[in-house]
């Protein structure tokens, strides 16, 4: 009897439970144990990937760049010349006694003749031809020879040394001429080629891609706007032509960083959209006009923004006015903070230089900066900028 009851007792309890536990799983789902996740855990796990679909051979990149070097590289010429240099007397050619052991013609001032090479581009088929400034200065003559087998005397029509630009002329029928590419559409990682005569080994196609464009404040030239290339470019190569895979010439290949004195991957060419207006203002004036304020600038430093009390280190400082110059006829003072250029916020000083050698001399411009604290502006007439050197 005893027994009985606890077998009721015990499967009354059990029914409790039981239901206890179906009104708890009904009302909280989340209880019940994921099998299929633990059924997961047992399983290897699978990696996804995201693979791209094949493109078209369309898009696809040329097996060869014979045909854009054949187009390009005959008005690619060599450039060969010859500088007559004079050397200084002796110390001592005037004294009696050096005269009596090695003569009279001890005293003459000895003359040397130096040899250089670079390279140019005909861009023009009235015979202009492109190259850098140093490899012509102060040539007393200048040879070109080109990839038929032609070769010439060249006339230098003129030179601009603040963007390492200079422009010769050949007399000579069905010349060559090269295509001009655009420059501004130039992407980092395009294929580009550069022709030139490294070494004087004679013409040399390199390749490789754009590595970076309007590189400036490398302290190379005055101005600045470098197309930069792992395309090797070597001492001769200067005044060659960088042109793209379709043989388009997109810039004048003027300089190397390297501290061997050979290519290292980083080599440096003038774009043609600067080029092509130095050149064009040196054949049709004669010279390269910008405008010019007569002041020297500096950056501003985090130190002088501070001491100055300004919210950011925008702008440039005068540290010098030239006398009579434009600035000083605006009424700009030495220690002066110029932010605004017209309608342009100045940021460092080769802004402000680019800026206002685009303003053509005799326009006005407006200046706004700050002065001891204190907003002011004025209005400046823009004058001529000197040529480096005069």
């Amino acid at each position: 009897m005893r027994i009985t009851k606890t077998i009721k007792f015990i499967i009354q309890f059990a029914t409790i439970g039981l239901a206890l536990a179906f009104v708890l799983l009904f009302l909280f789902p989340t209880l019940l144990p994921d099998l299929s996740l633990q059924k997961n855990q047992n399983e290897k796990p699978v990696v996804e990937f995201r693979q791209s679909t094949p493109e078209p051979h369309s898009n696809t990149g040329p097996v060869s760049y014979a045909d854009a070097v054949e187009r390009a590289a005959p008005a690619v010429v060599n450039i060969y010349t010859r500088k007559i240099i004079t050397e200084a007397n002796r110390p001592f050619a005037n004294d009696p006694a050096f005269r009596y052991f090695f003569g009279e013609n001890a005293q003459r001032p000895r003359q040397r003749t130096e040899f250089s090479l670079g390279s140019g581009v005909i861009v023009s088929p009235q015979g202009y031809v492109l190259t850098n400034n140093h490899v012509i200065a102060a040539a007393d003559e200048i040879q070109v020879a080109l990839r038929d087998g032609r070769t010439t005397q060249a006339r230098l029509v003129g030179a601009d040394p603040e963007t390492d630009l200079a422009v010769l002329k050949i007399k000579l029928k069905n010349l060559p001429v090269i295509t001009l590419g655009n420059a501004k559409a130039l992407r980092v990682g395009d294929v580009v080629l550069a022709i030139g005569n490294p070494f004087g080994v004679g013409q040399t196609v390199t390749a490789g891609i754009i590595s970076a464009t309007g590189r400036n404040m490398l302290g190379i030239n005055t101005f600045e706007n470098f197309i930069q290339t792992d395309a090797a470019i070597n001492p001769g190569n200067s005044g060659g032509a960088l042109i793209t895979a379709h043989g388009d010439l997109i810039g004048i290949n003027t300089a190397i960083f390297s501290k061997s004195g050979g290519s290292q991957g980083i080599g440096f060419a003038i774009p043609m959209s600067l080029a092509k207006n130095v050149m064009t203002q040196i054949i049709e004036h004669g010279e390269v006009v910008r405008g010019w304020l007569g002041v020297v600038i500096q950056d501003v430093s985090p130190e002088l923004a501070r001491s100055f009390g300004l919210k950011d280190n925008a702008g440039v400082i005068l540290s010098n006015i030239m006398r009579n110059g434009p600035a000083e006829k605006a009424g700009l003072t030495v220690g002066d903070i110029i932010t605004w250029i017209g309608k342009v916020k100045i940021d460092n000083a080769k802004q402000a230089l680019k800026l206002i050698s685009k303003v053509k001399p005799g326009s006005k411009v407006h200046i706004r900066g700050v002065r001891q604290g204190k907003d002011f502006e004025t209005t400046a007439v823009v004058g001529t900028r000197p040529h480096e050197g005069s």
